[in-house]
């Protein structure tokens, strides 16, 4: 029987405490402060940033277009692996750094499928459904190995991951033989852009639809307290029955098949893929997702929707940048500015520190009265 893990967002208010402190001390605050400052930032500076419209995509079907439109859409291969990441981060108190270049494996694999070895296919020879499943199956697979690396070897996730983060795009592009497949059915390039007659872009209800699934899942399974359990104390977590490099390698078999489906809905966009560009640096962004969330990414406690959340966040900036004409060169530095003022600020021993700051000039104006 397994020790319960207390919850780290049940907190006892002291009666001192005011409104605004028992917000900041809430997990969801900074991702949530966040959004809320790119929010009133856009709408001071353009007000139409929010503004949504029907617009005819290249098949001259009606669509939803705009800004917000636009975030919701791109952001949902990274919310998906955000899932994945987090599982793993509180697992194993490590990030994967290989995401992106799985993602290049998995979508080569799936346009393989569906290709039948052919450089150029104008219709699908293979269920499209049954291509997606293989790439899941073979992401889950790598994941097993990173997993199999960091539970059984003991190596350092990062150093772990860093195998498959520096040979997958070579493995992406031998699978099909370094051609650049593309696929012509556009029943193909439905999961990446918009089911006919429908206006809301596909990969937001992919995206729901796995948030749900994962809802249902830590609901009803105790994937959610082992994970806690293991990340917070192996050892402990052993003597209540739970097998720690178990439950490692299952957290990243679980962010194998969302890797498999991010990559899916990415080459779905296109109809083809490029093995070095392709899901480029979305590790770091997966990563920051879980830190902007309020993770700590030393493993341990975790909140799977301050991820999604901050998966938003990430690509909301990324969007607004955009707008405003950032050279996407320079684009990594500006976010890599913002986010890390939004990580320290979110760190525990920064709003020790702050707190305290606060006291002192009211410790000091009790003793002069």
């Amino acid at each position: 029987m397994s020790t319960p893990v207390k919850n780290p967002e049940t907190q006892v208010k002291r009666p001192d405490e005011s409104l605004f402190k028992r917000l900041t001390r809430q997990q969801l605050f900074i991702p949530v402060a966040a959004l809320v400052l790119l929010v009133l930032f856009n709408l001071i500076a353009d007000p139409s940033f929010f503004t949504v419209s029907i617009k005819e995509n290249s098949l001259g079907n009606p669509v939803l277009s705009g800004n917000i439109i636009s975030v919701l859409d791109n952001a949902s291969e990274l919310v998906i692996l955000a899932i994945g990441m987090t599982l793993v981060t509180a697992s194993s108190g490590g990030q994967d750094i290989s995401v992106g270049a799985t993602m290049a494996i998995a979508g080569s694999v799936i346009l393989r499928m569906v290709c039948g070895g052919q450089v150029t296919a104008d219709t699908m020879q293979m269920n499209l459904l049954l291509a997606v499943f293989i790439g899941i199956v073979v992401t889950m697979c790598f994941g097993a190995f990173n997993g199999a690396l960091v539970a059984y070897f003991n190596i350092q996730p990062m150093v772990a991951t860093l195998i498959m983060y520096t040979a997958g795009r070579s493995i992406a592009a031998w699978i099909n033989n370094n051609q650049l497949p593309i696929i012509n059915d556009i029943g193909f390039k439905y999961a990446g852009t918009f089911l006919p007659g429908i206006p809301v872009p596909t990969p937001i209800f992919i995206t729901i639809l796995m948030i749900v699934i994962f809802w249902l899942v830590l609901k009803f399974t105790n994937l959610g307290l082992y994970t806690q359990s293991v990340g917070i104390n192996p050892n402990s977590s052993r003597l209540n029955g739970i097998n720690p490099q178990m439950v490692k390698l299952l957290t990243y078999v679980i962010l194998g098949a969302c890797v498999a489906i991010a990559g899916f809905i990415r080459v779905s966009r296109s109809g083809s893929i490029n093995y070095s560009r392709i899901a480029e640096n979305i590790e770091m962004d997966a990563i920051l997702a879980v830190a902007l969330g309020g993770n700590a990414l030393s493993g341990g406690k975790f909140n799977i929707y301050g991820s999604i959340l901050g998966a938003y966040v990430i690509q909301f900036l990324t969007t607004t940048l955009y707008k405003y004409e950032v050279p996407s060169t320079a684009l990594p530095a500006y976010k890599a500015v913002v986010v890390i003022l939004l990580v320290v600020l979110s760190a525990p021993v920064v709003r020790e520190k702050l707190a305290n700051m606060k006291k002192a000039p009211a410790k000091a104006s009790k003793e002069v009265a």
